[in-house]
């Protein structure tokens, strides 16, 4: 059984500061607070929440960016998910669709859920409205 996120969130920003916001590790760190790496090419490494959560750009370009993700916790031998972003430019300013998939389980699924909001696209948020006003 597979089980995957479709996910969809709204940020104040325009698509290519909210893309720079996603592949810049020193504007990772501000928002999310914790350490990050990524090397934005395919092949890159990838990791954020002070290793937490490790992986591999596969896409990047344009309004797009995908990485695989295995966090830190997952039992040994675990595959890991993916994670893949599509930018859209909205009135609001960008939509940002996510589809996290290949979780190893319902409970992942489920605290990955309630996780892309309350650890990463809220202070996102937060960053643009109060700290970057860009």
């Amino acid at each position: 059984m597979a089980f995957d996120l479709a996910l969809e969130f709204t940020l104040s920003a325009k698509p290519k500061r909210v893309m720079e916001l996603l592949t810049d590790p020193e504007l990772i760190r501000k928002w999310s607070g914790e350490e990050a790496i990524l090397e934005n090419k395919v092949g890159g490494r990838f990791g954020m929440f002070d290793g937490w959560v490790s992986g591999e750009v596969t896409k990047t370009g344009g309004n797009e960016l995908a990485y695989t993700w295995k966090a830190a916790n997952w039992p040994e031998g675990t595959q890991p998910s993916e994670v893949h972003y599509l930018l859209k430019e909205d009135e609001a300013g960008t939509k940002v669709i996510i589809k996290h998939t290949n979780l190893p389980n319902a409970d992942e699924m489920n605290s990955h859920k309630t996780g892309w909001t309350d650890f990463f696209f809220d202070p996102m948020e937060d960053f643009i409205l109060i700290i970057d006003k860009s």
